[in-house]
């Protein structure tokens, strides 16, 4: 990994530099220039493709195309940000200054972390080796989505294995979002009813709200999902179609399981970026540690932080990155003028949960598990109009407004979960 030399003088040096150019970077980067023309402002990013990856549960159902969650990364760069089309590898923040992986130093006044987190998917024995074949496949990658949706048509009976890891993971929902829409696929061409369609899932809870269980419920109960608690995939051998399992019974005893598939769709374990681990930056967990409210490094107060790779109990989502940015903005610009922060970070997070095609839960919420719902109706029910937002007007939001710095404020209303 690169490291700076001692006493070297940085390479580059910008008012405020940002790690990362997914979601929640390029959003910081156009507010900041939205809200201040005239700031310096540098971003670091390797890639050259920007995904939106909350539409990827959708590609795998066959009902929108991967072209159209890619676009150019440069394209979206915001008039006025530096892209240095580089890795990070380690941060100095006693030096203020960032080492990029070809050696140059990047020095910054106040320093963005977002570089989201990394999907492990070595951790699972054998998953690379079949990963995009052999009826395994993974909405997680855009190089495997596509795939699902083969595996899905191309099913006409048999097992079909849908795991979910340990948690944290983005978008938490989107392991059983996908069982929930090939089931309803299957159900419309008549071969459900010969499938076993189980969802194998680490934990002990459908989902992590529990105003919003009963209605997925309904839905594992709709298509006869067998629900497998504390089951964690451990390996997979494609050629033969097995699937092993660490399985937790209520003593507290692991053993393995193996598990016979005709179709396996993978979640990857997941955790914070490497470098990310290994810096100053991280708590003992691995992720970026920051105040749950400001946002900002609970060390290094020049250092601020959002999207996947913070180390906070919200919700991994696009969702919370976008509530995320207009906070992170208000609160460093108001460190560089020296003023009081104005932002707190509610916790928000959100999660359209697909429960079948043209039917979504549309699950809001706060630090907590908080019910915060945006439309004056009961959205524990699956609605049409949510599908959508989901499947229409949010990427548009995000396209045309999230990452244009444009102001996305949605009230929420609390009080109308009471009911």
């Amino acid at each position: 990994m690169a490291q700076p030399e001692p006493g070297k003088t940085p390479d580059l040096r910008y008012t405020v530099v940002i790690v990362g150019g997914g979601a929640a970077g390029i959003a910081v980067a156009a507010r900041l220039l939205h809200e201040r023309p005239s700031l310096d402002v540098a971003l670091i990013e390797p890639s050259t493709t920007h995904a939106y990856q909350p539409g990827w549960t959708l590609v795998g159902a066959g009902a929108m195309s991967l072209k159209s969650t890619l676009r150019q990364e440069g394209g979206l760069i915001p008039k006025g940000c530096t892209w240095i089309r580089a890795a990070a590898a380690t941060f100095q923040p006693d030096d203020n200054t960032v080492t990029l992986a070809d050696g140059r130093t990047v020095a910054y006044h106040r320093l963005v972390v977002c570089p989201g987190l990394q999907l492990d998917w070595d951790k699972i024995e054998g998953l690379k080796e079949t990963l995009g074949r052999n009826g395994v496949c993974s909405n997680y990658s855009k190089d495997t989505v596509d795939y699902t949706w083969t595996c899905i048509q191309s099913l006409s009976g048999g097992t079909a294995l849908f795991t979910q890891p340990p948690m944290p993971i983005k978008c938490a929902g989107a392991p059983q979002k996908i069982a929930y829409l090939a089931s309803d696929y299957w159900r419309k061409h008549g071969t459900l009813f010969r499938t076993n369609v189980e969802f194998c899932l680490a934990g002990d809870a459908l989902f992590g709200v529990a105003y919003f269980r009963p209605a997925l419920q309904e839905a594992v109960d709709y298509y006869g999902i067998n629900l497998q608690y504390k089951h964690t995939l451990v390996a997979v051998n494609g050629p033969e179609r097995k699937a092993t399992f660490a399985v937790t019974n209520p003593e507290g005893k692991t053993e393995h399981v193996v598990k016979d598939f005709d179709m396996l769709h993978v979640t990857p374990p997941q955790s914070a970026p490497d470098f990310i681990k290994q810096s100053p930056l991280a708590n003992e967990g691995g992720w970026l540690a920051v105040d749950p409210a400001t946002l900002q490094h609970t060390q290094y107060p020049l250092v601020f932080g959002l999207g996947d790779v913070i180390g906070t109990s919200n919700a991994k989502t696009m969702a919370a990155a976008r509530a995320q940015t207009p906070i992170v903005v208000a609160n460093l610009l108001a460190s560089l003028d020296g003023k009081p922060f104005s932002g707190a970070y509610d916790g928000y997070g959100a999660c359209p949960l697909t429960v079948g095609y043209g039917k979504i839960v549309l699950a809001e919420f706060l630090y907590g598990g908080k019910p915060a719902p945006s439309f004056p109706y009961d959205q524990r029910k699956p609605s049409r109009f949510a599908w959508f937002l989901k499947t229409t007007v949010f990427p548009r939001v995000y396209w045309d407004m999230m990452l244009k710095g444009r102001d996305i404020t949605v009230p929420h209303h609390p009080e109308w979960s009471k009911s």
